[in-house]
């Protein structure tokens, strides 16, 4: 796998998506991976369905650099060299001017067992590099979804004495989450 960033004291690198690597993100994200985290709703049928699956494909396979024709960028996530998830770069020209230069979104995304772990800090930090490296003044990050296991842990930490509470039924999301869509940004200036 080529490596093209590495974070040392982590264990975690961002890897190019080559067909191999591919296949082994779609095998994790089958298998580890709630598919609403991972891609858009398609399809008739729930879970990972055909849709879903020639979605993941050719998403990758289009993601190939900001100047393609996508304008975004997929690298596998690594850990202890296991792909763990994916985490990507899309230029966001609405956000882009004189004040900051040009602008890149982030997302990210880990299989379940990979969650908790210390990766996905490492993991954005080495895209925030990589955005700087293309010349980008400003990288955003925005979650649409359910508000699961991040939020709930910025709750837990702006609010101690409401802890989150936990479903059973879907280890992860807490029961106020599930019942809300959620929207968050984060703006980082590059420096």
């Amino acid at each position: 796998m080529p490596i093209i960033s590495s974070e040392p004291d982590s264990g975690v690198a961002l890897t190019e998506v080559t067909a191999l690597v591919l296949e082994q993100l779609l095998a994790l994200a089958v298998h580890d991976a709630d598919p609403d985290d991972v891609t858009p709703p398609l399809g008739s049928a729930a879970g990972w369905n055909p849709e879903r699956i020639a979605w993941f494909r050719a998403y990758h396979r289009a993601a190939c650099g900001l100047d393609g024709p996508a304008r975004e960028k997929t690298w596998a996530v690594t850990a202890g060299g296991a792909v763990a998830g994916s985490v990507r770069l899309r230029r966001v020209p609405d956000l882009s001017g004189p004040g900051h230069g040009v602008a890149v979104e982030t997302g990210i995304w880990l299989g379940r067992q990979f969650r908790g772990r210390g990766i996905g800090v490492p993991a954005l930090l080495l895209v925030k590099a990589e955005a700087a490296a293309l010349g980008a003044g400003l990288l955003v990050r925005r979650r649409q979804s359910r508000c699961s296991g991040p939020a709930a842990l910025r709750r837990r930490r702006t609010h101690p004495r409401r802890p989150a509470r936990h479903r059973p039924d879907h280890p992860g999301l807490t029961a106020a989450s599930a019942a809300r869509p959620c929207t968050t940004r984060t703006d980082m200036p590059i420096l």
